[in-house]
């Protein structure tokens, strides 16, 4: 059941991720929404919060970014102008990372992340230890339930949605196409066209999440625009 708290803080947040956890067993929490509803930060936040408290090495952040096809495959496929859609990530590859980090039987992990400046993936460029009992992994797709994203919801304990007001979203997403070389009718077009459609296949899923994290919280959580 999807729960929302208008009085939800960051604090409460951290000891619910945190509790996630039980008797040593190595947890996952999705964190889900559209581009540029604050995932990220929320994620980054989180992590370095629960960090602080220690022990060390205990949590780890694995964005599903890093399962981005590469753009010489979008090419193959016809694909490039949608990128960011549902089909154009290796879901498959992302359920199977999770299973493995579920499985917990590992010294280490490695999963891949994504370049922003040259928006492609890296592959082994995130190494999580044994010791991580708490992995926290965002990303837009983690509720869609279809055939190539319906293994990924039932390898997380739970799923959080980043539920940011669409006019602080569209600006926050804009500005950071901008700041990544887009020029700005390019990013508009980019941010209002092929991103608010992916936008409409998940907020479709809103409903699923099993907390709702309000806008107010998002909005006042780290300095630099979340995506």
């Amino acid at each position: 059941m999807t729960a929302t708290a208008r009085a939800l803080t960051f604090d409460a947040l951290v000891q619910r991720a945190r509790g996630l956890v039980r008797n040593g067993r190595r947890a996952i929490l999705g964190i889900a929404g559209a581009p540029a509803a604050g995932k990220t930060t929320l994620a980054e936040e989180l992590v370095a919060a629960i960090t602080a408290q220690g022990p060390a090495g205990w949590v780890a952040h694995v964005p599903m970014d890093g399962f981005h096809l590469a753009d010489v495959e979008l090419e193959r496929l016809g694909n490039r102008h949608r990128k960011g859609a549902p089909d154009t990530f290796d879901a498959l590859g992302y359920a199977a990372l999770l299973r493995r980090l579920h499985e917990d039987t590992d010294d280490i992990v490695y999963a891949p992340g994504f370049e922003r400046v040259i928006e492609q993936p890296i592959a082994g460029a995130i190494p999580v230890p044994r010791s991580a009992r708490l992995i926290v992994s965002e990303g837009n797709y983690l509720l869609v339930d279809d055939e190539r994203w319906t293994k990924v919801r039932p390898l997380l304990d739970e799923v959080w949605y980043a539920d940011l007001d669409r006019e602080s979203r569209l600006d926050r997403l804009i500005a950071r196409h901008i700041r990544f070389g887009k020029e700005e009718n390019a990013a508009i077009a980019w941010a209002t066209g092929t991103d608010e459609r992916n936008a409409a296949v998940i907020e479709a899923t809103r409903d699923r999440a099993d907390l709702l994290v309000p806008s107010s919280l998002i909005r006042g959580l780290g300095s630099p625009p979340p995506r």
